[in-house]
């Protein structure tokens, strides 16, 4: 695997949202910054505190059905020492979002007492939610308004545009398209974002994202490897041992009995990305 290569994925409606969002700042009272429980460093804007200026934020991690628990928590208790509140969830099983609301309340407390103190009608909150692609933006307001608001897609890219979504007499969403920024300068982080769909797969080098995930499989969860593939020793210098052990025990075969190295970068990719190697967290 080439430590080296740089992957990066910026494409125009990323700069205009970026744009759009500095003009649009003035009406928003809060943000809801939206991460992968999985990857809870690598997956933050790295710059998202210039693009908010002090706005009051929570930090929501999804998927925490699919992260490693004690890895996970330790950046929420990093982070709430930092001054920020953190919400965790999973979006696919958990049936309340009270914790989150409260703390909007905990965060917006006296904004409209100030209004009425001005003469001005109270108003509902207005929230901006964003994050990197495909972290669950989507599915998060969905589940904010109990009905198909957003369409959900497990690639990135599929909110285009910014909208305004009205989910209560307390609440109205600005949802964002996902955003990166123009040049990813840690190496570490372009990876985990690849390895967790938040870079289009067509611009990836795949087989180095899948060996990527093999050695870091490998050095933190190596039962996993074990368990799924039957594989118990990696040579980070050559994975054609281990490729070619997984193409066979995996079926990932062709004409003469050949081992299909791209299909089986692509199903080492699927089984992390899916949950087949287990709760994992990526950031130490």
């Amino acid at each position: 695997m080439n430590e080296k290569t740089n992957i990066n994925f910026f494409p125009g409606h990323m700069a205009k949202t970026r744009r759009e969002i500095g003009e649009k700042l003035k009406l928003i009272d809060i943000v809801y910054e939206v991460v992968d429980a999985r990857i809870p460093n690598s997956s933050r804007i790295v710059d998202i505190d210039d693009l908010i200026k002090d706005k009051p934020k929570v930090i929501i991690m999804t998927k925490k059905d699919l992260c490693d628990m004690d890895k996970t928590n330790k950046w929420i208790s990093r982070y709430e020492k930092q001054g920020y509140k953190v919400f965790l969830v999973d979006l696919i099983n958990d049936k309340s979002l009270g914790k989150l609301f409260d703390l909007t309340d905990e965060l917006l407390i006296g904004l409209n007492d100030i209004r009425t103190e001005k003469g001005l009608l109270e108003r509902k909150y207005r929230v901006l939610i964003m994050g990197v692609p495909n972290v669950g933006k989507s599915t998060l307001i969905n589940k904010i308004t109990g009905k198909k608001a957003t369409t959900v897609g497990d690639k990135p890219g599929v909110t285009k545009s910014i909208s305004w979504i009205r989910i209560n007499d307390k609440l109205e969403l600005m949802d964002t398209p996902g955003i990166l920024w123009p040049k990813i300068e840690d190496q570490t982080v372009a990876y985990n974002l690849a390895t967790f769909s938040s870079i289009k797969d067509e611009i990836l080098p795949i087989d180095e994202v899948a060996c990527y995930i093999l050695k870091y499989m490998y050095e933190n969860y190596p039962d996993r490897l074990i368990n799924r593939y039957g594989l118990d020793y990696l040579d980070e210098d050559d994975y054609t041992d281990a490729y070619e052990l997984i193409g066979r025990k995996r079926g990932c075969l062709v004409r003469g009995n050949e081992v299909d190295y791209n299909k089986v970068s692509n199903i080492i990719i699927k089984d992390l990305r899916e949950g087949y190697l287990g709760k994992v967290t990526f950031d130490e």
